[in-house]
C-alpha cells in the first residue's frame, strides 16, 4: 500500500471548535499537495474550503448534526441544504444517538431519510455517524442497517469527539453488516501509518484523520 493510496481514501477533518481560517487554508493547501481525497469542515467554513478547493482533486464534505446528533430533522435537513448550496460533494451526518439507545429506531431512521432526501438530487453522499464507542455489537448492528434503510452511502464509525473512536471490532461488524451495499469510513483515533493500513486491510474505504501528514510521514516509501 503506498503513501498515495493512502492519501486518496482520507478525509482529512477540520473540525475543532478552536480552529481559524488560517486553520482551514493551511488543512486545503495540505490537502491539494499531498493528493488527500477530502476535506471535512464545519458548517460555516464549507463556502471558504471550497473556493480554497476549487480546481484541485480534493473533494469537500461538511458536517451536519454535529457532533451530538441531536439537532432537529427539519434543522438538519436545512444544514444539509446550505451545505450543499456553498459547494459540499457529501455530508458527514451524525445519527441521533440519544434516541437510538432510546430504541426509537423509526425517528432515527426518518431523521436519516430527511438528510438523504435533501442530498440524493443533488448526487451528494451521505455518511451517518453512528458513534460506535457508545454501543454493543447488536447494537453497531442495528444502527447500520438503520442508516442503510434511510439510504444513507457510507457507514462512519465515530466523530471522533466522543469515546475511543474507531476499533477494529467496531470496524470488523460494520464491514460485515455493510455487506458491499454501502461503503465504511473508520474515523477517530487513527494518527500513524500502522494504524491507517490496518483498518484499510480490514476492508475499509474511507479513513477520517486530523493528523494527515503524521500518517503519511510513517510511510516505508
Amino acid at each position: 500500500m503506498t503513501e498515495s493510496d493512502v492519501a486518496k481514501v482520507m478525509d482529512l477533518a477540520v473540525l475543532k471548535p478552536s480552529m481559524t481560517d488560517s486553520d482551514i487554508r493551511e488543512s486545503a493547501a495540505l490537502c491539494i499537495a499531498n493528493g488527500i481525497g477530502n476535506l471535512c469542515v464545519r458548517p460555516s467554513d464549507a463556502e471558504f474550503a471550497k473556493e480554497l478547493l476549487r480546481g484541485s482533486a480534493t473533494t469537500l464534505s461538511v458536517v451536519v448534526g454535529f457532533p451530538h446528533g441531536s439537532s432537529r430533522s427539519e434543522v438538519k435537513a436545512l444544514e444539509a441544504r446550505l451545505a450543499i448550496a456553498d459547494g459540499a460533494d457529501e455530508l458527514d451526518v451524525v445519527m441521533n444517538i440519544g434516541r437510538f439507545l432510546s430504541d426509537d429506531l423509526d425517528y432515527v431512521r426518518r431523521d436519516i431519510e430527511a438528510v438523504v432526501a435533501v442530498a440524493a438530487p443533488c448526487d451528494v453522499a451521505v455518511k451517518v455517524i453512528i458513534e460506535s464507542a457508545f454501543l454493543s455489537g447488536a447494537q453497531i448492528v442495528a444502527a447500520c442497517e438503520t442508516a442503510i434503510a434511510a439510504g444513507a452511502q457510507f457507514l462512519k464509525t465515530s466523530t471522533g469527539f466522543n469515546g475511543e473512536g474507531a476499533t477494529p471490532e467496531a470496524v470488523r461488524l460494520m464491514i460485515e453488516t455493510a455487506a458491499g451495499r454501502v461503503g465504511v469510513k473508520a474515523s477517530g483515533g487513527i494518527r500513524d501509518w500502522e494504524s491507517a493500513v490496518r483498518f484499510l486491510e480490514l476492508g475499509v474505504d474511507r479513513l477520517g484523520v486530523g493528523s494527515a501528514l503524521q500518517i503519511l510521514a510513517g510511510s516505508p516509501e
